[in-house]
This record gives structure tokens, sequence and C-alpha cells, in this order.
């Protein structure tokens, strides 16, 4: 039986390894959407802290702005803040770049499946939503290699 900690730790590891592929990646908004919505729902049920706000590493068209530091388990995570948090927290300043949090050996499959199945969504369902609602590239054509051989072989 898996302890209350141990699912909360888990959660945090899937966090983080969906939070790490999403910096990466060509289209991260999904993989924050689900890093965002799955803190709230921490939060919500006090699983989750709300420390502090820090002013951004990566302020946007040169103006600095205040993201919202959440502790899950032993980690930290940056969402947007909402108006009340200004209110409520105090502001740290900075980020500590010298902070790091632990490296969890989780693939993004396992992260994806476990923050899924926490937020009650179901895999393929959301996945393909997703996918039907991104508009298609104007500039895609199909690939013509291969036929010629085919042609060639077939003559």
């Amino acid at each position: 039986m898996v302890s209350n900690q141990d699912s909360i730790n888990l959660i945090a590891k899937a966090l983080y390894t969906v939070n790490r592929h999403a910096k990466s990646a060509p289209d991260p908004r999904q993989l924050y959407a689900m890093k965002k919505q799955a803190i709230n729902k921490l939060i919500k049920e006090k699983q989750a802290k709300k420390v502090g706000l820090h002013f951004s590493e990566n302020p946007r068209f040169s103006r600095q702005y205040s993201t919202l530091l959440v502790k899950v388990s032993d980690y930290y995570f940056h969402i947007p803040p909402t108006k009340s948090d200004f209110k409520e927290l105090k502001h740290l300043g900075n980020v500590d770049k010298d902070y790091r949090n632990p490296k969890p050996n989780i693939s993004l499959a396992q992260s994806k499946k476990i923050l899924s199945k926490y937020l009650g969504w179901s895999n393929n369902a959301s996945n393909n939503d997703w996918n039907r609602s991104r508009p298609s590239s104007s500039y895609y054509t199909p690939s013509s290699l291969g036929q010629w051989n085919r042609r060639q072989n077939h003559k």
C-alpha cells in the first residue's frame, strides 16, 4: 500500500519531469497546462504550499513580472500568481539560482500518466482532444520520396 506522502512525492517527481520537458518542447502548452492544473489541485487539497512570489528570470517584452513559488514535497515550482497572491504572500525578490530540485528517474510518458490519473483525465482522450484542437500546418506536403522507386519496380 502506498502512503499519501509517497503518492505526493511521486506526483512532485512527475511535475518536475513534465516541467523539464516543457522548457524545451516545440509546443509546451499541454505540458504547462497539466503542470498548472495539478499544482492548483494540490494547493486546494492542502498537499502543496504557496511559499511566496519571485521576480521572473525571463521578463517578457522587457517588463518585469512575478511568479508564484509553490512547494510540493521536496520540489519547488513556479506558476502564474493570482491577484490575491500579491495581497497575501511575501515577495521574495529574485530567484535563488544556486538552488536545484532533486533529479528524479522517471520518464515523460510515465509522468504524464501519473498526472493524468491524478487529474482524472483519460490519457487517450486528453491527447486526442489536444491534437484535434491544434491547427494543422499549411506548409505540410506529403513526401514523394520512395514513390519513384516503386513506380520503377512496377514497370
